[in-house]
Formats: structure tokens, C-alpha cells, sequence
């Protein structure tokens, strides 16, 4: 099977940065896109930003401008740099990985268990 750790959660002032990290690990026959959503108390789980294995990218109008996501397909790892953040930001940030863990098995979504982001003076 295949793993996903996130890391770099924490506790951050408004207006300040934050990476996060994420590792995928196990199994691994191919990984396409690699994202990160969030949640925060009463509220859905929503796509904060992902990015394809060629490097096409989607993100969330809330935080265009300020988080940007990156991508390290040989360590099979993905990143969010959060910048110039806001109290909504408050939420458990998940990563997510659609891959297979062999060519036998069809695609499926693999996620992370999840690090706490809170922004907060």
C-alpha cells in the first residue's frame, strides 16, 4: 500500500509563513496528482491546491496569491509554502495523492492523516 506523512503543522501568527510537508512511501507503481485539502470545525473538507506529475496546478481562490504548491516526483514528495496567513486558514490540512501501488490495481486516493495549521495572534 501506499503512505502518505505530513509534517511542518504548528501554531503561526497572522501575516506569517508556514511549509508544510508531505511523503509518499510503500508501494508506489505510479502517483499522479498530489494536493493538499483542508477542514476546519464544522465546515466540509475542501481542495486548498493540488498539482499534476507534469506540473499543472489548481487552487482555491481563497488563497491564490499567497500559498503556492510544489513537487518533487523523484522523492515522491509535495510541499505547500503559506504565506501571509489569515485566521481562516485554521484547519486540519490533508495531504492527497491519486496513484496505484501496482499495475494491477486501479487508481485510487490515498490520504495522509493530517496536520494541524493554527493561525491565531
Amino acid at each position: 500500500q501506499v503512505q502518505l506523512v505530513e509534517s511542518g503543522g504548528g501554531l503561526v501568527q497572522p501575516g506569517g509563513s508556514l511549509r508544510l510537508s508531505c511523503a509518499a512511501s510503500g508501494n508506489i507503481f505510479s502517483i499522479n496528482a498530489m494536493g493538499w485539502y483542508r477542514q476546519a470545525p464544522g465546515k466540509q473538507r475542501e481542495l486548498v491546491t493540488r498539482i499534476t506529475s507534469t506540473g499543472n496546478t489548481n487552487v482555491a481562490d481563497s488563497v491564490k496569491g499567497r500559498f503556492t504548491i510544489s513537487r518533487d516526483n523523484a522523492k515522491n514528495q509535495v510541499y505547500l509554502q503559506m504565506n501571509s496567513l489569515k485566521p481562516e486558514d485554521t484547519a486540519v490540512y490533508y495531504c492527497h495523492a491519486t496513484g496505484r501501488s501496482s499495475r494491477y490495481t486501479p487508481e485510487y486516493d490515498y490520504w495522509g492523516q493530517g496536520t494541524q495549521v493554527t493561525v491565531s495572534s
